[in-house]
């Protein structure tokens, strides 16, 4: 007698359990109840169809009714959903938009409901221009009121995934766009120097950010809405985005005897059976164990989901398949930025009280001298013993390659040494001889070792002035552009003969650009006898964990007579400007340029030295051109320009990462500030 087997939802979970059940058992009775028309469709993809990305909607439909039955002969009902499960006789009841309400019997049940969107208990929350994004229905009214009603502004409630992706996706369709948070960041899974990146992207291409503000009310005003925060503020758009979390769908549980978490997610072992045997769940709604550190928590994504709707499959037929844990591997398209996580963060590790290291480290994409490598930050938790914990990613390219590599160590149970010792693809335009990966993995051994010991931004705020001693050891042109205060310049270079300036009673702290020349001093100093650390990541990384989204951000920028003789020293060697066509095009305004430098692949102060140079070959009233990918040279040329009294005509972020900006050569002596005008990012 064939088993018959019953699977409550479609999409991710349920129509991955559904076909692996056939590819099984050729001849169980397979029934899938779905109470939306849709049974399996990219619900990743949601916001970019409402964002012109996708443009054909029946792209998103990865599999239909028909098509399900014919490939797999499952019956397959859709507009039926279910409202209880008596584990007793072994039944359902099912409300049927076809059918009414009727039982079906099961020898197995797979429960795949998912997670819905949370909608607090708010005044007007009811109002039809307050939207929620899950299902197809879902994304058809939100198209249809930016299309056919055109709305030319939202809000949009919530900086998780979706509240992100939805941001970007209507600013993208030329929406102005408001992004409501209610805490100090976006996108939790990112700590927060990581996260502040992708806010900052956010607010380059227009999105406006309210952090740590929450949502009292809803107000019908004429063809708008307005949002009301606890701050007292008043917004008004056309339509709203409510994005501030989902909850398992479980209510029609509650009554089963099935268990349920304190948050409402489904109990499951590791064979994802439920505390009722036969009843196997999957997907958002349920428990899972953390990979990392094997507490329960809950992951709603897409890729545990399918996973675990083939291990349940497995079990239904008898195979014993274990299901080990979620890693909560992650990744997102902010405009032109990356960001991708795996693992435990470092709010997880310190609410778990778990001790770990943490290196931060800022190669380049591939070979610098390749064309277009653009620098990407990598961070990397682990263990004293070693072993990775955790890691995230932000850059404009090869970011998921990487944390893919390193999702692939964690699931190991790999080690730093593990990750010096991955063999990774090279060749020029995909990476390094040595890969990023693999630098990440040498500075984590170093700290291990004991050859440095290493500090992070948040220290800063504890230090002891009076037993240490903060020293930049970067240039005076790269000091002079943007410095923690209280730090003392001695270039890396000019260390062994200015020991004379430090106090040997004193813990020196050192720190660079991105790193490597602050642990090259924090060497010469240990090997002199100080006790030394290195900030990790250097100025790059404390910029990072300094920015606050939502508020104008200035970098502390001196301009001091040491980095004006450094900039007239720059270099001997000559850099000629290369002859241009007379005329380019910088987003919609064309203007002229005398000469072009390519400065791609450089980092801080490379590109500067080269506009020194270039400039110094130009007539008073000539233009430069000049292209880079160091994401510092958007700030940095700004601020060279204003000390060396050159006119910025106008500065740009494009959207592969690169700046382009133009430079007029002014007369030196001639008195008033350098103008600048920063372009709109295309």
């Amino acid at each position: 007698m064939s088993k018959k087997v019953l699977i409550v939802g479609g999409v991710a979970g349920g129509a991955s359990a559904a076909a692996r059940l056939r590819r099984l058992d050729e001849e169980a009775h397979i029934v899938m109840f779905e109470r939306d028309p849709y049974i399996s469709f990219a619900n990743c993809g949601l916001p970019y169809y409402i964002g012109d990305s996708i443009k054909d909607r029946s792209k998103l439909l990865v599999q239909t009714p028909e098509a399900m039955h014919r490939r797999f002969n499952i019956d397959v009902r859709t507009e039926s959903e279910v409202i209880g499960i008596d584990p007793a006789t072994k039944t359902v009841l099912v409300r049927s938009k076809e059918r009414g309400e009727y039982r079906e019997s099961y020898d197995s049940l797979i429960l795949s409901p998912g997670a819905k969107p949370i909608r607090p208990n708010l005044p007007g929350i009811d109002s039809d221009r307050v939207h929620t994004l899950r299902n197809i229905p879902d994304t058809d009214r939100i198209k249809r009121r930016v299309v056919e009603e055109q709305a030319a502004s939202a809000i949009v409630i919530g900086g998780g995934f979706i509240g992100v992706e939805m941001a970007e996706n209507l600013r993208e369709i030329g929406l102005e766009v408001t992004l409501i948070e209610g805490g100090p960041q976006i996108l939790a899974p990112f700590d927060t120097e990581m996260s502040g990146v992708l806010a900052k992207e956010l607010e380059d291409h227009g999105v406006r950010l309210l952090m740590s503000q929450t949502v009292t009310s809803f107000t019908e005003q004429g063809n708008q809405i307005k949002v009301h925060t606890s701050d007292g503020l008043e917004l008004a758009a056309d339509i709203v985005i409510l994005a501030i979390g989902v909850t398992p769908d479980t209510a029609f549980l509650k009554e089963t005897g099935i268990e349920l978490g304190p948050r409402g997610h489904i109990v499951v072992s590791d064979k994802l059976e439920t505390s009722i045997p036969d009843i196997y769940a999957v997907g958002d709604a349920v428990e899972v164990v953390d990979f990392v550190n094997g507490s329960k928590t809950a992951i709603p994504l897409a890729g545990p989901a399918n996973k675990q709707g083939r291990i349940a499959a497995d079990n239904v037929c008898g195979l014993g398949t274990s299901y080990k844990g979620s890693q909560g591997t992650s990744i997102i398209k902010v405009f032109g930025l990356t960001g991708a996580a795996t693992g435990n963060n470092e709010k997880t590790l310190q609410r778990l009280g778990t001790p770990y290291h943490v290196t931060v480290v800022h190669p380049n994409s591939h070979a610098s001298y390749y064309p277009g490598a653009t620098p990407l930050s990598i961070k990397l938790l682990f263990k004293p013993d070693g072993t990775v914990l955790g890691a995230q990613a932000v850059g404009y390219d090869g970011v998921d390659k990487r944390i893919d590599d390193i999702a692939t160590v964690i699931r190991f149970r790999g080690s730093v040494t593990d990750l010096t010792e991955l063999e990774l693809s090279y060749a020029p335009p995909y990476s390094s001889a040595k890969d990023p990966v693999n630098m990440a993995a040498y500075t984590a051994e170093n700290v291990l070792s004991g050859r440095v010991d290493v500090f992070v931004p948040q220290d800063l705020a504890t230090r002891d002035e009076q037993k240490t001693l903060l020293v930049d050891v970067r240039s005076e042109m790269e000091h002079a552009n943007g410095h923690i205060p209280g730090s003392l310049l001695i270039p890396v270079d000019e260390l062994r003969d200015r020991l004379n300036e430090l106090d040997r009673d004193k813990e020196i702290w050192v720190y660079c650009q991105v790193g490597l020349r602050g642990y090259t001093a924090s060497r010469i100093l240990q090997h002199k006898g100080y006790k030394v650390r290195n900030l990790t990541g250097g100025y790059k990384l404390y910029q990072m964990a300094n920015y606050q989204p939502g508020r104008t951000n200035s970098s502390d920028r001196p301009v001091d007579q040491a980095a004006k003789t450094e900039i007239a020293a720059a270099s001997a060697a000559p850099v000629a400007p290369q002859a241009v066509p007379p005329t380019v095009t910088s987003g919609d305004s064309k203007l002229h340029a005398d000469a072009e430098l390519d400065a791609c692949g450089l980092c801080c102060p490379g590109p500067l030295i080269q506009v020194k140079q270039a400039m110094d070959r130009l007539e008073v009233g000539q233009i430069l051109h000049v292209t880079a990918s160091d994401p510092g040279f958007y700030e940095d040329v700004q601020a060279w320009a204003t000390m060396s009294k050159h006119r910025m005509i106008e500065v740009a972020k494009k959207a592969n990462g690169m700046i382009e900006a133009y430079l007029c050569k002014e007369d030196p002596h001639k008195p008033g500030d350098a103008l600048v005008q920063p372009a709109a990012t295309p």
